[in-house]
């Protein structure tokens, strides 16, 4: 009987395609998946440190497997991801039960890692940084078990560059490496052939891809390493793609050190068989013109921006090391709203940063009353350890001030909330379909364009399968989510449906 895993993930969608990894590499080892503890022989935990919700989840399932592995010595555990990487003997003595600590660098090494500990016992091992020429440490670089056989994260960037002041990530995911152009659309083309249709676009600043590879491009003309055992010699257009090296061309000299993303936007919308293309997460310092006119010019890429804002005051913002104002952030919205026709727009508030007024909390609520977002993530700041915010503790803003404020901030987010989904009653909408409704099993549940979730009645027949895309007309507005009714159906999905990867 073959032995079974299982991989349980803390946080962002960077940390749920590393698990999609982790299990690709576990499969190609031969243990199959389970969703129960107590069928696993493996258990890896995917840890996440950007919220302290995510640590305290953390060691609250080591405490159930520490009884676990009390009665199952051979069972194995593994604690990877972000918070491994920060904090590595912490994790380890806290995880008693733990064979196996690994970083954010380690994805492709569970296995060989597993092998290790059963030869020689517990072990660390955290790689500090990714290379850039280290094509097979890219976590897309290895097999998938993904969770929805229709859709696919698609890495193209590693790391961060930025130095936000609540942030963790740059320390615990290493600089900003971007993979190759012809890496990306590569990957995307291999998926597609599997039948995906949904791809999304990851990294830490999305809308800064590819300004490392013409930075290094236009300093070692056409002799820039593509970072894939592949290409060899190396080629530019593989690395940067067709258009820059045109717009060099065309100007002459060694060209200009800027963002490819709004060139890999339009590519990987031109791939056959995508219908959809997402992306997470941009920065608003980084949003340029011609991503925004390649989101609208390029038909697969979905009418769906999600634009962190943190703040509405320009003294947090300054102190957050966001690089931009209010005002920016404002004419950036304008600008997308104003070029993408029947835009949605999501975005990440921060309540509480060290050092906000009464005042600068009422900037964001401003703020955010004036944009009107479709949804919006909405955090009280924690201090991460290691972070510069962690040190201001003369700053620090009462906890009671800080719900408070955040009561007032879902009052306004949650009333343009329910209006942009008002505004969408009465429209026709393509829909991809995800599954049963969790509450309603005779109703489908599916997502639209704009990232909307809408229950629909399932039609009388054979069910149409997760994947499917229809349209529906939107007859009922909520403050989270949508209901209509089925227009037409189209063609059924050609991916195989796969086991999930159990999220904790």
């Amino acid at each position: 009987m073959a032995r079974k895993y299982l991989v349980r993930t803390f946080g962002c969608q960077m940390n749920e395609h590393d698990s999609e990894r982790i299990a690709g590499v576990l499969e190609a080892d031969g243990l199959e998946a389970t969703t129960e503890v107590a069928d696993a022989d493996v258990v890896v935990l995917n840890t996440c440190c950007i919220r302290e919700n995510a640590d305290n989840k953390l060691y609250g399932t080591l405490g159930h497997l520490k009884s676990e592995k009390d009665r199952r010595p051979d069972l194995e555990i593994v604690v990877g991801g972000c918070l491994a990487q920060k904090d590595r003997e912490t994790v380890q003595r806290r995880a008693p039960p733990g064979d196996v600590v690994m970083g954010t660098h380690n994805v492709g090494r569970v296995g060989e890692l597993l092998e290790a500990s059963r030869r020689d016992g517990p072990i660390i091992e955290i790689l500090e940084a990714t290379a850039a020429e280290d094509h097979e440490a890219f976590p897309s670089a290895l097999p998938a078990k993904r969770e929805q056989g229709w859709a696919a994260w698609v890495t193209i960037q590693f790391g961060c560059d930025n130095s936000c002041a609540f942030c963790i990530v740059p320390a615990v995911r290493g600089p900003e490496i971007s993979r190759p152009f012809g890496d990306v659309l590569d990957e995307v083309r291999r998926v597609a052939a599997d039948g995906v249709t949904e791809v999304t676009l990851l990294g830490q600043n999305v809308d800064s891809y590819g300004r490392d590879l013409t930075l290094r491009l236009r300093g070692e003309g056409s002799s820039v390493s593509t970072g894939s055992p592949e290409h060899d010699p190396p080629d530019p257009r593989f690395t940067v793609g067709d258009a820059w090296l045109d717009e060099r061309a065309t100007a002459g000299g060694p060209g200009r050190a800027r963002p490819l993303f709004g060139d890999l936007l339009r590519a990987v919308g031109s791939v056959p068989g995508i219908a959809r293309v997402r992306f997470t997460s941009p920065h608003p310092k980084d949003m340029r013109t011609d991503t925004i006119a390649a989101m609208a010019q390029t038909p697969a890429v979905c009418e769906h921006l999600h634009l962190p804002m943190q703040s509405g005051s320009d003294a947090v913002l300054a102190a957050m090391h966001r690089g931009y104002t209010a005002e920016r952030y404002l004419r950036v919205v304008s600008d997308a709203r104003a070029g993408i026709d029947d835009l949605a727009l999501t975005t990440d508030v921060i309540v509480g940063f060290p050092g906000e007024t009464d005042a600068d909390f009422e900037a964001t609520l401003e703020v955010c009353a004036e944009v009107g977002f479709d949804a919006a993530y909405t955090f009280v700041y924690s201090p991460r350890p290691g972070t510069e915010a962690a040190d201001m503790t003369d700053a620090f803003v009462e906890h009671a001030v800080s719900v408070e404020r955040m009561e007032r901030l879902r009052a306004v987010i949650d009333r343009s909330a329910r209006r942009a989904n008002e505004a969408r009653v009465g429209r026709i909408d393509e829909v991809v379909v995800t599954g049963p409704s969790r509450r309603d099993p005779s109703m489908i549940t599916g997502l639209t364009r704009h990232n909307k979730r809408i229950h629909l009645p399932g039609p009388s027949g054979a069910r149409p399968r997760p994947g499917t895309y229809l349209t529906a007309r939107v007859t009922e507005a909520r403050m989270t989510s949508l209901v209509g009714e089925v227009v037409e159906i189209g063609d059924s999905p050609a991916h195989r449906t796969r086991i999930q990867v159990a999220a904790g």
